[in-house]
């Protein structure tokens, strides 16, 4: 009996080091599944997403295996349909399966909480500034002292259906966002019209735009390439059309892109949105359904 007793210790050890170690496996395997970070901000996402997978492998492998364990070592003797030993409720027992649930929510929440706070993404009617996350090291970044200022500004106007891009630098429009790696970049975000969401998923980042309201959101990309900005929120007919790309690269050649774009004459950017409004309103037949006409292409100096 008491052999038989330290041999389900040792099981039960066993087993909750296999689910261990796989439920840490599980959870590496994360970042291989989400675009490349572009952005410092990005780890710190990552890094929740990691641990939130990470927690759900251990409870579904855990559970699993002790399920599996019960029917393949525990299974009734055959032609045996007798009841089971009649067993009272266990205090000790409800208390621990009602404490841990309640821990595991409150572990869950101050993290996503520490991750806002340092991210500093607020409510929309708030200001928005994203605080360079503590203790962050990358390859790509720059040291934390030349992160703590923005050193680019640029102003964000989204409207049905079009991102247009101003530099006051150089004051200069573009329909395409050109960003310099390894420097903070503060944007002001403003609506010209409804509610939208700025969305580069490969930065983790996401802000409401609303209306009447100039939202400051600060961030550092980190690597160089080229991303795809979308509108997150739905603001009508052809808000799916609503993309930009994003090109992060050297500080060099951003300052050469720039002046290039400068020696350009402002013309019409191509809008998709317009086009298949356009389409729509020469045919013949007709839906019946009223359709906002989207905004006048922007004129920008670089369309992209």
């Amino acid at each position: 009996m008491k052999i038989q007793k330290i041999l389900n210790i040792l099981t039960l050890l066993t087993g909750a080091i296999a689910v261990t170690i796989s439920s840490l496996w599980i959870g590496k395997q994360v970042y291989s599944w989400l675009p490349p970070q572009a952005a410092a901000e990005s780890q710190l996402i990552d890094d929740l997403i990691s641990f939130l997978v990470t927690l759900g492998a251990f409870i579904f492998l855990g559970v699993t295996s002790t399920l599996m364990y019960s029917i393949i070592f525990h299974r009734a003797e055959k032609d045996d349909l007798s009841d089971g030993p009649p067993i009272d409720g266990n205090i000790t027992v409800e208390v621990i399966w009602t404490a841990i649930p309640i821990l595991l929510v409150f572990w869950i929440a101050g993290y996503s909480y520490q991750v806002y706070e340092q991210m500093g993404i607020q409510g929309p009617m708030e200001l928005v500034h994203l605080h360079n996350p503590m203790g962050m090291e990358s390859a790509f970044a720059a040291p934390q002292k030349d992160l703590a200022e923005p050193v680019e500004k640029i102003d964000v106007l989204a409207k049905q259906w079009a991102w247009v891009f101003h530099y006051p630098e150089k004051d200069i429009t573009s329909s395409e966002l050109h960003l310099p790696s390894d420097r903070r970049v503060r944007l002001a975000l403003q609506s010209q019209d409804v509610l939208h969401g700025f969305y580069i998923p490969a930065f983790r980042l996401k802000q409401d735009i609303i209306p009447n309201q100039s939202i400051d959101f600060e961030f550092t990309p980190i690597r160089a390439g080229k991303y795809r900005l979308t509108d997150s929120q739905y603001s009508g007919t052809y808000f799916a059309t609503m993309q930009a790309n994003v090109v992060v690269e050297s500080p060099e050649d951003y300052h050469q892109w720039l002046a290039k774009a400068a020696t350009q004459k402002p013309s019409p950017a191509k809008n998709q949105a317009n086009s298949e409004y356009a389409q729509a309103a020469s045919k013949s037949i007709k839906t019946g359904w009223v359709t906002v006409a989207p905004a006048a292409p922007p004129l920008v100096n670089y369309p992209g």
